[in-house]
Order: structure tokens, then C-alpha cells, then sequence
């Protein structure tokens, strides 16, 4: 994902604060939203779960490495991003984790709010995602920025399709979770890092056109998974 953003930047020639938050989203991997999109997709939740962890920390690891190499003059502060990535994913996921072995009838009794409140939570987080940002969306308008978006988008989930292995239920988490990128991350290393608003802004781009790109095609990689599968099974 880093050489796709490194790539686009130069094919679509993007302003260099435009690619550097691009390049910042194709090192920033492990989205906590990867297990719903998952569960909506039908794709295999364990593998999604497994998935989204080694991608965040790996990220913690990675992007230290990888953007003063490629930016030179930029440094990034590793335990900042470990610190939002593990009160946003670990520990939550550590504790449902904890409920689910030693409590498991409790377990089974909060887990159909709980997926109700995950569900209206998603559906707000785009609906104000996209509200709150739409001044940051237009600024980018002639820029080649939401192309670049929904082309880095789309090439990550297809990469990830191929590389998923034979099973459908990995290939779609695998694509899901190349495509979607660990926004937090990304947004953490782009305001304490660069001084120019525009970094952010991209961010702020490629984190809407996810939203409303990839929800919709979970659903739709569901209801096609329902059709292929008929009710005996075959």
C-alpha cells in the first residue's frame, strides 16, 4: 500500500502534502472497523480479528521505519500510536476477549445489543463523517485527491482479494482490510508530524471515501454470498 500511494501520487501528480497523506495511509494498517466490515461481508470474523492485530503492531513498528526513509527530515514518535491504538483496539478487544472465555452465557446475552449499538455506531460515524467534513472533501476538488482515494481504495481491496488464499470468507476479510486504513494512526503521525493542514485533510478524504465505499460493498459481498449458498447448503 505505501508504493501504491508513492505510485499515485506520481501518476496522478498530487500536491506533495496530498501524497504524503496518502503515503501515510497506505503505512498505517489495522483498522478497528475491520471486524464489523467482516461480520457484514460474512467473511470470516476469527480471521478478521487475528488480521486487524498483527496489522496494528505491525503499524507501531513500521511506521517509524518506513516514513523517515522515505520522507527524510520526518520523525514519528512510535508510543503515540501504540498509546491510541491500544486504549481504541486492544483493550476493548483484550476484554470482550476475557468475558467470552470465562463468562460465556453473559457473553451471549450482551451480544445482540451489543451488534445493535456496533451497527447504529457505523451508520453515525459515516453519516458524520461526511457531514462534518465536507468543507475538507471540496477543498481537495480539482486536485485529482478523491481519485486518488477511491483508486488507492479500490486497488487495496483487490489486492488483498488476490492474496487472500482459496477460501471466499478470508479473501473477503483480506481485501477489506487492505483496503480500509487505520485512520487513528494515520491522523496521530499527520498532526504531530507536519505542519501543513493539507496532510490531514487527505486523511480526512480517504477516510469518508472508505466509509462510503467499503460499507456498501460488504453489504453487497453479503447478499451475493447468500445467493451463491442456497438453503440446503449446496
Amino acid at each position: 500500500m505505501p508504493v501504491l500511494a508513492v505510485v499515485l501520487a506520481r501518476l496522478l501528480r498530487l500536491d506533495e502534502s496530498l501524497g504524503i497523506g496518502l503515503l501515510l495511509l497506505g503505512a498505517s494498517g489495522g483498522a478497528p472497523v475491520l471486524p464489523k466490515l467482516a461480520q457484514m461481508a460474512r467473511g470470516n470474523l476469527a480471521f478478521a480479528v487475528g488480521l486487524m492485530v498483527l496489522l496494528m503492531v505491525i503499524t507501531v513498528g513500521y511506521i517509524p521505519i518506513v516514513l523517515p526513509a522515505l520522507l527524510p527530515g520526518i520523525s514519528v514518535n512510535p508510543a503515540q500510536i501504540a498509546r491510541s491504538l491500544v486504549l481504541l483496539m486492544l483493550l476493548p478487544l483484550g476484554g470482550a476477549l476475557a468475558v467470552n472465555a470465562y463468562r460465556r452465557q453473559l457473553a451471549a446475552r450482551i451480544k445482540p445489543p451489543l451488534d445493535q449499538i456496533a451497527n447504529i455506531s457505523l451508520i453515525a460515524l459515516i453519516a458524520l463523517q461526511t457531514l462534518l467534513n465536507l468543507r475538507s472533501v471540496a477543498a481537495v476538488f480539482g486536485t485529482f485527491g478523491i481519485l486518488a482515494a477511491v483508486v488507492f481504495l479500490a486497488a487495496g481491496y483487490a489486492t488483498g482479494w488476490v492474496l487472500g488464499g482459496p477460501a471466499r470468507d478470508t479473501r473477503v476479510v483480506l481485501g477489506l482490510g487492505t483496503a480500509q486504513r487505520n485512520i487513528a494512526a494515520s491522523l496521530v503521525v499527520a498532526s504531530q508530524s507536519f505542519d501543513d493542514p493539507t496532510v490531514v485533510v487527505m486523511v480526512v478524504v480517504v477516510a469518508v471515501a472508505g466509509s462510503l465505499m467499503l460499507v456498501p460493498l460488504a453489504r453487497m459481498l453479503a447478499t451475493r454470498a447468500t445467493r451463491i449458498v442456497s438453503p440446503n447448503g449446496r
